[in-house]
């Protein structure tokens, strides 16, 4: 019984990493082609700020990539064009993993 309990358990688990891996990956190449001229390919911070270990929450960055911030500059005044709220969730998830 308890054999049976584990081996479910890890088939959520290789489920669960199996979606969130894509979504991570796609996130990743988002940022690299849209974020990264700016940020530094690992939020080091370039003409942009650093975005490694930042303060804000993925949340944030997702209402930034897609409505804009007038407090922000020229990219961020207004949403980012072409990014679905589902890219922007993959490049928060992305840039939060930044250290």
């Amino acid at each position: 019984m308890r054999i049976t309990h584990l081996l479910a358990l890890l088939l959520v688990v290789a489920m669960c990493v199996s979606v969130a891996l894509p979504a991570f990956a796609e996130g990743a190449d988002i940022y690299k082609a849209k974020c990264a001229a700016c940020h530094g390919p690992e939020g080091q911070g370039k003409i942009g700020p650093k975005l490694a270990g930042t303060a804000v929450t993925a949340d944030q960055i997702v209402d930034m990539l897609t409505k804009g911030n007038d407090a922000k500059k020229v990219p961020h005044k207004k949403p980012l064009s072409g990014l679905s709220a589902d890219d922007a969730k993959s490049v928060a998830d992305f840039v939060k993993s930044l250290k």
